[in-house]
């Protein structure tokens, strides 16, 4: 074994290391800068854009009332299938088979058809019961509720988006579980926990560092799926444009109204994620002691 003399050893230490040269990334970076900027200046000064009805309609009452009902769907949506979601999965994971078959049943069911069909079947579900109650199970003669006076349109959205929602969730829980050691589970049992206690101290604290993210992208999700209710007669945001647009026929103005508001959301969540995420992260990775250099 060889080694290299002081001299050579200061030599290197002293090398310069020269950068290694990208002259394509840097010319095509300034043709999409300049393709950008291009298409910026052209969306700002062209007239079919109506740049003056957009800032008419952007903070309108019929606007705002849309947005109003599009936050509220979208987080009580996201609440219901946040629970669900737990739900199926903790029945998922059971170790009885009629339990867990019927889980995958539903996942099998609500991931495999169009969220578009199933707004629109909850929405129609009149058609299939006339009454709700008892009549669902022993016939129309055992008397319940006027199925179109109970599912209107926020009803059917509300079923369509959160039993939808709940089957993804239901996948993104258990894979917060399955990324949590078997050995705490097992650590909990030994300490007499019951199921549940195990559950709410040991599985759900460590595997929300899983379960947020992907969780956080899902709502995101679901703030632009609202606009699916546009096709039952909603109140959202976009059913909200559509309607003002029909009146004045100004369909481009109108809907970059939406696409902003749509934008607005998505960044108020993806914000709330950031900040959500660094307060779950703390305790975790690499850390620096108070006072080191």
């Amino acid at each position: 074994m060889t080694t290299q003399a002081p001299s050579d050893i200061d030599e290197l230490a002293t090398l310069r290391i020269a950068p290694v040269r990208r002259p394509w990334q840097r010319a095509a970076t300034v043709v999409v800068l300049v393709l950008l900027v291009l298409l910026l200046a052209s969306v700002a000064v062209n007239p079919n854009m109506g740049w003056p009805v957009v800032g008419r309609y952007l903070f309108s009452s019929e606007v705002l009332h849309g947005i109003g009902w599009t936050v509220l769907l979208t987080v009580l949506c996201m609440v219901l299938a946040s629970v669900l979601g737990i739900v199926i999965a903790v029945v998922r994971t059971a170790n009885n088979r009629v339990l867990s078959a019927a889980a995958s049943l539903y996942l099998w069911f609500f991931r495999g058809t169009p969220l578009l069909v199933q707004l629109i079947f909850w929405f129609n579900l009149a058609l299939v019961f006339p009454l709700l109650g008892p009549a669902v199970f022993f016939g129309e003669s055992a008397g319940g509720l006027d199925t179109n006076q109970v599912i209107n349109w926020f009803m059917a959205a509300l079923l369509g988006f959160g039993l939808h929602e709940a089957a993804y969730m239901s996948e993104i829980v258990r894979g917060g579980f399955l990324a949590v050691g078997r050995g705490q589970t097992e650590a909990a049992e030994s300490l007499g926990m019951t199921g549940g206690q195990t559950l709410r101290r040991v599985l759900l604290p460590q595997a929300l560092r899983v379960i947020v993210p992907p969780s956080v992208n899902q709502f995101v999700n679901l703030f632009k799926a609202t606009s699916l209710v546009a096709f039952i007669s909603g109140q959202d945001l976009l059913s909200s444009v559509q309607h003002i647009y029909a009146n004045n026929y100004q369909v481009i103005p109108l809907l970059l109204v939406a696409s902003i508001w749509y934008l607005v959301l998505v960044s108020l969540a993806t914000l709330g994620q950031h900040f959500l995420e660094r307060r779950l992260n703390q305790g975790y990775g690499l850390t620096t002691a108070k006072g080191a250099k």
